[in-house]
């Protein structure tokens, strides 16, 4: 085939040379010298290197000969260094990179065109069996391709400027430094024997306070060397073309047209705190090389050696074709991954004012998993003895050592003492016994609002599975007020005395575990089929009218038009709540939460998306919230007041136009001014055109920024999956209690199998008596 690339970044270089290995004609046009290049030093890890080394061994023994390597990562928080090792790094110099790169393309025939802009994309696609648009993040191709890429482009919060610095540092360094216009940071790395790249963020709001906006490549660099004087043992620093900037996230939803093809920036970006900038250009250069191998020879290079142009029309572009999709169905798992990796690591910064104040060990082990991708568990396998130091500083007892193997290794987790998640906390005069919830999951599965034997065996279950709490499904206050026929209810003495029933089964034959109750009522949300039936589908018959904040229909078109409140509905919605909440105590639940989420009814009063009264119960959120604080001051007024009393809030809407992070704050502001003793914080389900950003850990970013900023304890939910991320969560101090719902569907003792895959014998996950003979994991077949 005929192959133009049109850039000459390490990406587009890269495929340039394996390409031309295949026995490609390979031609790369790029706009500047040999000799320019941004920036100063590029980061690999070791599976990129790996891939290098399966691909072109030529390329990988020239990179290993100079790379500079270390394991070991600094914190320097409030003028306290703390190290962690074992994470293994290894990086060069991005000017010796391409030089490395432009000697393998010359010795594998590739002609680079430099100084040469590239000739319109359109007449490349028809001069060549293929067009790879490695043009970077500015790309031009993307950008006139926009119509069938359909690109996003988004800025983050920050300004950063990229320097250098001529020494080694001995590590990767994180440094802040708090000043009087707000906190700036400091990442550092080596490059070679003598440099380092050192680059300079903060938030934009500190950048224009401090005047960073007013100063060139000269006087940035000269005033940050001033900053982190310490760091840089009073040395300068230098540009290189340097200038500030915002990171920019580019997204695409589709990656190539026709026979043109986008590959590294150009296709999408990972923000530079987690170094997989070239890294991701690299290994998409490696797939799409993959690919078109895969492809027959009559097919994708039916062109052939030498021929004057591209081969006959329908042959080699089918198979291109089908590379192109295949190297895009490859690549777009493990770049989602990395991008959400990226995007949690760019907020964490953009955040980083929320974390200052913490320990200086968790502030450097919240650091070190800011992305999620390292973990508890990862950390302590790479430096056991740092992450030993957090978990003492958070709290853990020592003198508990886990189940020892035969091997005489700590068990699965390996953990040696008491794993954070096995701590215990209190709120008010209860104490729980570990900071695992089973989170309330709608059952669908009562009579009447009467829960009956289903509901006892479903709780009753995962109460014995060593949870610290147990909440039920949103309880409703009223008959109008569920959302299915199946909801469970408390507003008659029938369904009080089913509730006391399965308290006391609890607190009898699971004792320690406590057991909460979530009392809501559905709103607009109402009056609609059991789950299975059809979610949000109006009933077919047997409707009951509905009320809400305004009247505004869930699903336009499709929901039934709820009716607003009036002054005395609200007076009786007030009684409903406080009725409910005498039962719940008269039942001896531990702890009462308010569902203020979700879109039901007082979750419909907070966001604007669904609050449109012109009354004082609607317009700013101080209005909004009014109904809903009466709502909690009301039942706060019965609750007995040595329970404690929790509150659920969405803190986003995930549309445009609703609740806002910093109004989020402020709600969870409120409720804890009125007496909330921790904010359950969960996002969405507020509107039906939702977009949610789905991912691993998705919402506890919103429950990390509430317990940071107001200090109020947080309940963190949402796709919180396995033992090594509640550990993580909790020693990071990103939340205080864990919710965990469908991994209890799936395993109703799942609190003690993962004391069990620890290696923990200790007090916060007993195993009941008739169940300790299973204890232990029972033996695997031998393979």
């Amino acid at each position: 085939m005929r192959v133009a690339v049109v850039g000459g970044g390490p990406g587009g270089l890269y495929a340039a040379a394996l390409l031309a290995r295949q026995g490609h004609h390979v031609e790369v046009w790029e706009r500047g010298a040999p000799e320019d290049t941004f920036g100063f030093g590029v980061v690999l890890s070791d599976e990129t290197l790996g891939g290098i080394e399966r691909a072109d061994t030529v390329v990988h023994a020239a990179l290993g000969a100079e790379f500079v390597r270390w394991d070991d990562v600094e914190v320097v928080h409030r003028g306290r260094l703390l190290t962690s090792g074992g994470h293994g790094f290894a990086a060069l110099g991005r000017r010796r990179l391409l030089e490395i790169l432009h000697e393998r393309c010359a010795g594998l025939g590739v002609r680079i065109r430099f100084r040469t802009p590239a000739p319109d994309v359109d007449e490349l696609a028809r001069t060549h069996d293929l067009v790879v648009a490695a043009d970077g993040v500015h790309s031009t191709t993307r950008e006139n391709g926009a119509a069938h890429f359909r690109p996003t482009v988004t800025e983050g919060r920050c300004r950063y400027i990229w320097l250098a610095a001529d020494f080694a540092f001995e590590a990767f360094r994180f440094e802040i430094a708090e000043t009087a216009h707000g906190v700036m940071q400091l990442h550092a790395y080596p490059y070679s024997d003598d440099s380092s790249t050192v680059i300079v963020e903060m938030r934009e709001e500190a950048w224009r306070a401090a005047g960073f906006d007013l100063c060139d490549e000269q006087e940035s660099a000269s005033r940050c060397a001033k900053i982190f004087s310490e760091a840089l043992r009073g040395r300068p620093l230098r540009g290189n073309r340097s200038a500030w900037t915002r990171f920019r996230t580019v997204e695409n939803a589709r990656w190539s047209h026709g026979n043109v093809v986008l590959l590294g920036d150009a296709a999408h970006t990972a923000h530079f705190s987690i170094g997989s900038g070239t890294k991701l250009a690299v290994e998409d250069a490696l797939a799409l090389a993959e690919a078109l191998a895969a492809v027959p020879g009559e097919e994708a290079g039916a062109a052939g050696a030498g021929a004057a142009g591209p081969a006959p029309d329908g042959v080699p572009a089918a198979g291109v074709a089908r590379a192109l999709a295949a190297y895009e169905a490859a690549r777009r798992p493990a770049v989602a991954s990395t991008q959400r990796a990226a995007a949690a690591s760019m907020r964490w910064f953009e955040e980083i004012q929320g974390y200052v104040g913490q320990p200086a060990r968790q502030f450097a082990f919240n650091l070190l998993t800011r992305s999620r991708r390292v973990t508890h568990e990862n950390l302590r396998l790479r430096d056991a003895r740092f992450t030993r130091a957090v978990e003492e500083e958070f709290g853990c007892p020592t003198g508990e050592v886990g189940e020892v193997s035969a091997a005489g290794e700590a068990g699965a987790g390996g953990a040696a003492g008491t794993p954070p998640m096995f701590t215990p906390f209190t709120l008010r005069g209860l104490t729980l016994r570990n900071r695992v919830v089973v989170a309330p999951m709608d059952m669908y599965s009562a009579r009447d609002g009467v829960p009956g034997d289903f509901h006892l065996v479903h709780l009753g279950e995962r109460a014995l599975g060593g949870a610290g709490l147990v909440m039920t499904e949103m309880v409703c206050v009223s008959a109008e007020g569920r959302i299915t026929p199946g909801c469970t209810g408390l507003w008659t003495s029938e369904q009080t005395a089913a509730w006391k029933r399965i308290v006391d089964f609890v607190h009898t034959s699971a004792p320690g575990t406590a057991l909460g109750v979530q009392l809501g009522h559905s709103g607009r949300k109402g009056s609609t089929r059991v789950m299975w039936e059809g979610m949000d589908e109006p009933l077919p018959e047997g409707n009951w009218p509905l009320v809400a904040a305004s009247a505004l229909p869930y699903r336009p078109g499709v929901s039934a038009v709820p009716r607003a409140l009036d002054a005395a509905d609200l007076a009786v919605l007030r009684s409903d709540f406080a009725a409910a909440a005498v039962r719940a105590a008269e039942c001896g639940f531990d702890l009462l939460e308010l569902h203020c989420a979700h879109g039901y009814l007082l979750s419909g009063f907070l966001s604007p998306l669904t609050n449109h009264r012109d009354d004082a119960y609607g317009g700013p959120l101080e209005n909004r919230l009014r109904f809903p604080l009466e709502v909690f001051d009301a039942v706060r007024a019965v609750w007995p007041g040595d329970r404690p009393m929790t509150v659920r809030i969405s803190a986003t809407d995930w549309a445009p136009g609703g609740t806002t992070p910093d109004e989020a704050e402020r709600i969870a502001a409120a409720f804890a001014a009125h007496g909330a003793d921790a904010v359950d914080v969960s996002t969405g389900q507020v509107v039906s055109d939702e977009t949610p950003e789905y991912g691993r850990s998705y919402q506890t970013p919103y429950a990390d920024r509430i317990r940071n900023a107001l200090g109020v304890p947080v309940i963190a939910v949402g796709a919180i999956s396995s033992w090594d991320d509640v550990n993580s969560l909790l020693l990071a101090g990103r939340a205080d209690l864990c919710a965990v719902g469908r991994p209890h569907l799936y395993d109703p003792h799942w609190t003690l199998h993962a004391a069990a895959d620890q290696g923990y014998e200790g007090p916060g996950a007993p195993w009941p008596a008739p169940y300790r003979a299973g204890s232990r994991k029972p033996p695997a077949g031998k393979g």
